[in-house]
């Protein structure tokens, strides 16, 4: 099933089964738990991102083509760095450039996102996918200058600014993405081809992933893990290429769909 988080043209908030003709029925329930598909069409009036995060965990340097663009050995364990709720933000709403906290090298990453439906703590990579209520796209935005050599030596300050987690467009179930390590990955800019690969290129898969990060820790529903990005960052390109006022940047996964996204500046 494909889940769609939305509004209304009354400001209420639901979910829905997103339907061939891209119409939606309503979902009651928790998304969570069992949902049950109505009959009842969805009035869409402002796709959001699928779920509100219960936390952001993301994965640097996770596939093999983008370590060696960037220099670096292949890590031996999983690199884990954290995102804000703050960052959150929803299909078509703007990527905001940084202006108070100036960013003049912000980065776009195409990145296939993994949403734990159930609580899970200490997960053999065998039973890892029992824990996982589906995936949805993700664009793992990053200012380079704070990431690398203003953000005092982490990465964190670099990847927490507001907007800097678009999600979506919809969250798609297990079933329908029996492997989450076979999905083509790309991202689109205005038009041209800049990232397009395939997930199969992970360091670390999906399920070697969720067994280290639950190792010794609960990952609670709702958690979205972040798995890397593939090459041709615009950081890498020669010259590199930063996001700019009216650009629009496209996150496209085999099988979930595309998130789309205008760039606009941070407004005082």
């Amino acid at each position: 099933m494909k889940i769609i988080r939305y509004q209304d043209t009354s400001g209420n908030i639901g979910h829905a089964a997103l339907q061939a003709d891209g119409t939606g029925l309503k979902l009651t329930g928790d998304i969570y738990g069992s949902p049950h598909v109505t009959q009842e069409k969805a009035e869409v009036a402002r796709l959001l991102a699928p779920v509100v995060p219960t936390n952001i965990l993301c994965i640097g340097l996770n596939y093999r083509r983008h370590a060696q663009e960037s220099g670096v050995a292949a890590p031996e364990r999983p690199v884990l760095f954290v995102k804000g709720n703050n960052t959150l933000q929803h299909p078509g709403a703007p990527i905001l450039l940084p202006r108070h906290m100036r960013s003049d090298e912000v980065d776009y990453e195409c990145e296939l996102a993994v949403v734990i439906g159930r609580a899970c703590k200490n997960v053999s990579r065998e039973r890892a996918l029992d824990y996982v209520l589906g995936y949805t796209c993700c664009n793992d935005v990053s200012a380079r200058d704070w990431q690398i050599r203003l953000g005092g030596g982490q990465w964190c300050r670099g990847k927490f600014f507001d907007t800097f987690a678009p999600l979506g467009p919809c969250l798609v179930t297990t079933d329908e993405i029996p492997n989450p390590n076979a999905l083509r990955i790309s991202t689109v800019l205005n038009g041209e081809i800049m990232q397009d690969w395939n997930t199969n290129d992970m360091i670390f898969d999906v399920p070697a992933l969720i067994e280290f990060l639950s190792g010794s820790t609960t990952l609670l529903p709702g958690t979205v893990i972040l798995t890397g990005t593939p090459h041709g960052v615009g950081m890498a390109r020669k010259p590199p290429r930063w996001l700019r006022p009216g650009d629009v940047v496209t996150i496209e996964i085999g099988g979930i769909g595309a998130l789309t996204n205008p760039v606009h500046e941070e407004t005082p």
